[in-house]
């Protein structure tokens, strides 16, 4: 009951944390150098077609008015106009957002089905040259730009070996569609085309190395510590001393409770990911929702930046519910305080 109480307060939380974001986005927005409708109609324009697109943007209006629209709209799931497009920021996100949420997911996923076997290694052979090479690469990882690696592996891959394509989600001849998820990974297999899954999984797969580099890093280093720490507690010694072999020691003792770090921090990760995407997005031509994110804050366009960064934040809010949620089923100790570890 205690964990189910834990859950309603992170829920409650989240909605605030929803509530200060925006706050603080519109006035980032509306503090930002130049005239919006100005840059959305360009130079030539008069004034007055200048003044009727703020009328009709509501750009005219006190800032106490345009937030409160702003709120009660996305409130109700409207992010207003898209000065650029002149279509509802709701259409050009759902046009873009399933690329980015695709790489993402894949993202995560390999980053921890890789990350949580060599922090695991390294730290079976603590002190040792697997454990070293595991650490070194994890830093190498972490350091390393994620844009200068995307181009670094765009490079090698499309214009050396020329094994993989470097631009785009699909081959310009293929039939594959995104049409029941959005995501192409998904929708391919569901119809049976697995030609064109084998498409969309090769151009999906540099993106994925560059964007993941770092969060695998982050996960193996945090796994190998957590790995060391619990391997010292008295009942894995007992364990030990009672002859209980080493890999059950390690699979069925060690590594559940390692397991909470890792998945702690995966929420961040995954904010961090969507952040962090529109680099690769731009390197790799993907038509993903952060590089409309950045094309919107290049033009100014007010309601696609609030609503770009919106959308993040309900996924990062939603994410860190799930990941509460999966640890109190990994660590028995949460579920019974109703608090994370």
């Amino acid at each position: 009951m205690e964990f189910v109480y834990f859950l309603i307060r992170r829920a409650l939380w989240s909605v605030v944390v929803l509530i200060g974001l925006s706050m603080t986005i519109f006035v980032i927005a509306r503090v930002l150098p130049g005239d919006p409708a100005r840059m959305a109609l360009g130079p030539r324009a008069s004034q007055q077609q200048v003044n009727q697109l703020k009328a009709k943007m509501g750009l005219n209006l006190p800032l106490v008015e345009q937030y409160e629209r702003f709120a009660v709209g996305a409130a109700h799931g409207d992010l207003g106009l898209s000065l650029l497009s002149q279509r509802p920021v709701n259409d050009d996100i759902a046009a873009t957002f399933a690329a980015t949420l695709e790489l993402v997911l894949v993202t995560i996923v390999f980053a921890f089905a890789v990350g949580v076997p060599l922090g695991v290694l390294a730290a079976a052979n603590k002190d040792s040259w697997i454990d070293n090479l595991v650490r070194l690469g994890t830093i190498f990882g972490a350091v390393t730009p994620s844009f200068l690696l995307a181009l670094m592996l765009q490079v090698l891959a499309g214009y050396v070996l020329h094994a993989l394509p470097t631009t785009g989600r699909t081959s310009p001849d293929s039939a594959a569609v995104a049409d029941i998820t959005g995501l192409l990974l998904v929708d391919t297999l569901m119809k049976g085309n697995f030609a064109g899954f084998v498409d969309a999984f090769k151009h999906i797969l540099l993106p994925m190395i560059a964007l993941s580099a770092a969060t695998t890093g982050q996960i193996a280093r945090i796994t190998r510590a957590s790995v060391i720490d619990v391997a010292r507690q008295d009942y894995i010694e007992a364990a030990r001393a009672f002859g209980i072999p080493s890999f059950v020691r390690v699979f069925k003792y060690t590594l559940r409770p390692a397991f909470v770090p890792p998945l702690t921090i995966l929420g961040l990760e995954f904010a961090s990911l969507i952040g962090n995407a529109f680099v690769v997005e731009l390197v790799f031509s993907w038509p993903g929702m952060a590089s409309y994110g950045v094309r919107a804050i290049l033009q100014k366009d007010l309601n696609a930046v609030m609503g770009v960064v919106m959308i993040s934040g309900l996924f990062f809010v939603i994410a860190n519910f799930l990941i509460d949620v999966a640890v109190g089923f990994v660590d028995p100790r949460v579920r019974i305080s109703g608090q994370r570890a």
